[in-house]
């Protein structure tokens, strides 16, 4: 091997090892920010549930054995009717019963419009 082969290796090493510092600095630098923004979000208010519908387990999730959790967001009114949901995780083919059920609750009256997370479990039906 001649020198200039071992410079051209060593050169290519080092640029190797400049990326993977890099990649790791970008890495880090991302975990901190998702972990800082996920600390500093405010609680949501809990308005006790006064009344829940069930979901519907879909028939495509029944042949194909899924289960899991869905995430809800849903926007309570006043009066504790639920004004909106969206889904804020959870497998696609689960999402819609819950949307459909959570939108059927009754929440505890409040004095404002208010956001709470629901978790919704599907298990092997």
């Amino acid at each position: 091997m001649t020198a200039f082969s071992k410079l051209k290796m060593r050169r290519g090493m080092d640029e190797m090892r400049i990326r993977v510092f890099l990649i790791t600095v970008a890495l880090m630098a991302l975990t901190t920010i998702l972990t800082t923004a996920q600390s500093t979000a405010p609680a949501a208010p809990e308005r006790r549930i006064t009344s829940r519908v069930a979901p519907n387990y879909p028939e495509l999730a029944k042949k194909m054995h899924i289960h899991g959790m869905v995430r809800v967001e849903a926007v309570v009114r006043p009066n504790g009717s639920v004004k909106s949901t969206r889904a804020l995780g959870g497998n696609p083919v689960l999402v819609d019963a819950a949307l459909e059920a959570v939108g059927k609750w009754k929440f505890e009256s409040g004095p404002n419009e208010t956001t709470e997370v629901v978790p919704l479990a599907f298990e092997g039906q």
